[in-house]
């Protein structure tokens, strides 16, 4: 296994968020439908895409790592916002708080040595720069 138990552990946590924050994206980008906004819907269901992506990318990172993946399971989305604004808000606090996990994983990672997926997660890194300034 070229993974250890801790850090296959941490990403299945992320792969958990990642799905979290695809949901979450859905029901914002239904939310801005009702409020007929389409062009925030469009994009907010473009996320939710791409975070459905970003989940996978680790599941086949620790498949190939021939670590067990646990997908864990993920609490119900907000649905019901005052405002346009405050969905926006959620979310950008929601990329912020990505960042802060991605960067945890990164450290794990360099702390145990394993330049693998050292190496794999900097795409996040650098996809996490790019998810915090477009919100």
């Amino acid at each position: 296994m070229l993974i250890s138990q801790k850090l296959a552990a941490a990403i299945n946590e992320q792969i958990g968020r990642e799905f979290a924050a695809s949901f979450q994206y859905v029901a914002i980008a239904a939310y801005f439908g009702l409020e007929n906004l389409p062009e925030l819907s469009a994009y907010f269901f473009n996320q939710a895409e791409e975070e459905r992506e970003h989940a996978m990318k680790f599941v086949h990172h620790l498949v190939e790592a021939g670590a067990g993946v646990v997908v864990p399971a993920v609490a119900k989305p907000r649905d019901a916002f005052a405002s346009a604004e405050e969905a926006v808000k959620l979310s950008l606090e929601w990329e912020q708080e990505v960042t802060r996990q991605i960067y945890a994983l990164v450290t794990l990672a360099q702390q145990e040595g394993n330049y693998i997926t050292h190496h794999f997660l900097q795409w996040y890194v650098d996809e996490q720069l790019e998810e915090v300034s477009s919100m």
